[in-house]
């Protein structure tokens, strides 16, 4: 299985010292890093990625620049947490959805039996409504279990399952923002501050890729985290308002046929050279822009790769998931 014989190594004290490490050094050349980076047309940004045997090699030589529509990017090699490549993933950035992360890792971690049912609340679902944030698809008093609302909040992007999490750990979602803070400050997040459990917009929740891509680490090596954040499609279990429960799929695997991503693993579980999109977390406001935090596995290396600031919105092409393809195929070369 993927993230598996480096993940007893880490440790929060190397999460904390290279956040520090980041805070700084910001601006600098990191080794294995091209800084030279230019913007090339409206809607497009150029940066240099180095190669799987340039890095190795320690070597300090680029590839050709490849374009983005994202106007922040940090990508990662998971086995020792190398940069391969980065755009402006040190500026404070709007999470959005991505913050759901946070929220379904604290769920996890603060609840114990994922059978556990909890009541949806009528107010809470409404104000959700008004906000026209993006949802699940849960109701007004029904009754869920903690797994279920968990695939539902990071899947496809449910703030009614975010939140309900969220108000069963700590009360109130401004309670539980304040556990997610201390949970940032745990990890090294230095740049982050959360006000809510959903990523709907407020000036004052602000993160950097840099910070997410710790709580990325961090995350995935949970089973229970990484289990859903790989998943296609789920199917909820009935309930007292869905007699068949509710078919929940990836915003991630529903838009990369429109990016032309690959994302089949080999039938016989032989590492391949081919580009395997595994899994990740979408995410989209006005102030935001499009959104992505995503896990791939080329070689047999596993990559995390950030994005933001994307062109775009639901309703266009899906520009950051353009951008994850066009980095990791990058990489393949």
């Amino acid at each position: 299985m993927i993230i598996s014989d480096y993940q007893k190594r880490r440790r929060i004290s190397l999460r904390i010292f290279f956040a520090l490490f980041l805070a700084l050094f910001a601006g600098f050349t990191a080794h294995g890093l091209n800084a030279d980076i230019s913007r090339e047309t409206e809607d497009m940004y150029a940066i240099h990625l180095v190669g799987e045997e340039t890095m190795d090699a320690g070597q300090d030589t680029y590839g050709s620049a490849i374009n983005l529509y994202s106007k922040n990017m940090l990508l990662i090699r998971l086995e020792d947490f190398q940069t391969v490549g980065e755009l402006h993933s040190d500026v404070q950035i709007y999470p959005a959805s991505m913050t759901k992360m946070m929220t379904a890792l604290l769920a996890i971690e603060a609840i114990d039996n994922l059978d556990t049912k909890i009541l949806l609340d009528e107010h809470l679902l409404d104000s959700l409504k008004e906000k026209n944030a993006s949802v699940a698809g849960f109701l007004p008093g029904e009754e869920v279990c903690v797994r279920d609302l968990l695939y539902g909040t990071l899947l496809p992007s449910g703030a009614d399952a975010a939140v309900a999490l969220a108000c069963y750990v700590s009360g109130s979602e401004e309670e539980f923002a304040v556990r997610m803070n201390d949970k940032a400050r745990s990890l090294g997040m230095l740049h982050t501050h959360f006000v809510n459990a959903t990523g709907l917009h407020d000036d004052a929740h602000v993160t950097t890729l840099q910070d997410m891509a710790l709580l990325m680490e961090y995350a995935l090596d949970n089973p229970v985290f990484l289990k859903i954040f790989t998943t296609r499609d789920y199917q909820t279990e009935p309930t007292n308002r869905h007699e068949h429960g509710i078919y929940l799929k990836s915003t991630l695997f529903d838009k990369m046929a429109d990016a032309s991503a690959v994302s089949d693993v080999d039938a016989d579980g032989a590492v391949s050279d081919r580009l395997l999109i595994l899994g990740g977390k979408t995410g989209y406001t006005g102030e935001a822009g499009l959104c992505l935090a995503s896990l791939a596995q080329i070689g047999g290396k596993d990559y995390i790769l950030l994005t933001a600031g994307a062109c775009g919105d639901t309703t266009t092409q899906p520009y950051h998931i353009l951008d994850a393809v066009q980095v990791y195929e990058h990489i393949k070369k």
